[in-house]
């Protein structure tokens, strides 16, 4: 591989683009679950793109702050811990996505704008301190994962709908599920940060029950919409999509209780990212 190939795959994966862009598909459903008939192509590329951008300027952060903790867990995927980029380059590659990322904001709205800020603002807490805290942390990430949808309806309402609010806390519950079951991951980092995740301070065995019962909250709480919504989501569009994830999940919280060997996480947390696809699938596709 050439060295600009490196040096281009590098920078995706600091910026965990693939994220970004699933975080700006997020925002689009946000949006037309919001309003199914929004029509401002404008405002919903400038929500797109504030997605991507700040979400890469989060991660680079996030890295720039994790890598003693990186190197520590053998994170190979970490191009820091590779060597392909230095730390200084993800330090000026993060905070350069920042103002690029307002600037989208602001041209959807003043409200748009604030709401990007406030949540930017929390992120950096987070990757400075907040993460040390263990629940707390997960919480907060957990919350980014329902942000895209609080955003979209943000730009095509000016305000949270109850349709978005729903999809955002089944979102809220899984990404929390998630992260829970990644301390178990990360264990032996988190202690050169003195992270206090569930799994360090509760044991494997808690953190595995806790992440698997978040999971089944999730599941529950999936039909909602089609006794909630109305018309909207009472068709198989919404229901068969929404219905794969739920069978992942409950497949993962199952797997997860019986066996949460470190090895075995980041396949669960694999499948559980798949679910979420499918059930952003359902939400956009029940809006119309």
């Amino acid at each position: 591989m050439s060295t600009s190939k490196r040096f281009l795959k590098a920078l995706w994966e600091l910026f965990r683009l693939e994220h970004g862009l699933m975080y700006g598909f997020g925002v689009i459903i946000g949006i037309y679950v919001s309003d199914p008939h929004f029509t401002d192509l404008s405002k919903i590329i400038f929500g797109y793109l504030t997605a991507v951008f700040l979400q890469a300027s989060a991660f680079a952060l996030n890295d720039y702050s994790d890598y003693e903790v990186d190197v520590a867990n053998n994170r190979l995927d970490r191009p820091l811990v590779r060597g392909d980029l230095s730390r200084d380059t993800a330090l000026k590659s993060g905070l350069l996505m920042m103002p690029l990322g307002f600037a989208s904001a602001g041209l959807i709205s003043p409200l748009a704008l604030l709401f990007a800020v406030i949540v930017t603002v929390i992120g950096y807490f987070y990757n400075i301190k907040l993460k040390e805290y263990g629940f707390a942390g997960n919480v907060y990430i957990a919350f980014t994962m329902a942000v895209p949808f609080l955003f979209g309806s943000i730009v095509a309402s000016n305000t949270i709908t109850e349709s978005v609010s729903l999809l955002s806390s089944m979102a809220f519950l899984s990404g929390l599920g998630r992260e829970i079951m990644k301390g178990i991951e990360d264990v032996e980092g988190d202690a050169l940060r003195n992270v206090r995740s569930v799994a360090r301070v509760m044991g494997v065995r808690v953190a595995a029950l806790t992440s698997a019962f978040l999971y089944i909250v999730a599941v529950i709480i999936s039909p909602l919409p089609l006794l909630v919504l109305g018309e909207y989501f009472m068709d198989l569009k919404y229901a068969f999509p929404v219905l794969v994830t739920d069978v992942m999940l409950v497949y993962v919280a199952i797997m997860v209780v019986r066996k949460h060997e470190k090895e075995l996480i980041s396949k669960y947390r694999k499948l559980t990212l798949i679910a979420m696809v499918f059930g952003l699938v359902g939400f956009l596709a029940g809006a119309f």
